[in-house]
């Protein structure tokens, strides 16, 4: 997995998965400051627990593809991981406008990050 030649441009398809992870980042990172409001329990805290990991994971995940690291593909399967595992738990949600607004990202940022572990980078 070494990174050999100059680098290439960002396909179209990368540049929207990067904007896909930054758009998820940002919607988890409000959905958690919305969580945080809330009366805390086991089920919130589970919530809490896969917004910050969606979070974390899909800015590296952005970051990763900008800079073309040979571990992106592996990153972007990873990613699309906890944007799925954050669904389930915003999910249980589902009357709330916040949750679902973030599942609704979390949903399109893993299907852009799943294609983009298929492909080659």
């Amino acid at each position: 997995m070494t990174q050999t030649g100059p680098m290439t441009a960002m396909t179209k398809q990368m540049q929207e998965c990067v904007n896909a992870c930054m758009a998820t980042h940002t919607v988890c990172e409000e959905t958690l400051s919305s969580c945080m409001s809330m009366e805390a329990g086991q089920s919130h805290m589970r919530i809490m627990r896969a917004l910050m990991d969606c979070s974390e994971m899909t800015r590296m995940c952005a970051d990763m593809m900008m800079r073309r690291s040979p571990l992106s593909a592996e990153m972007c399967a990873m990613c699309a991981k906890a944007c799925d595992m954050c669904v389930e738990a915003c999910m249980s949600m589902p009357d709330d406008p916040q949750m679902k607004r973030c599942a609704d990202a979390c949903r399109r940022c893993a299907e852009m990050c799943r294609a983009m572990a298929g492909a080659s980078m």
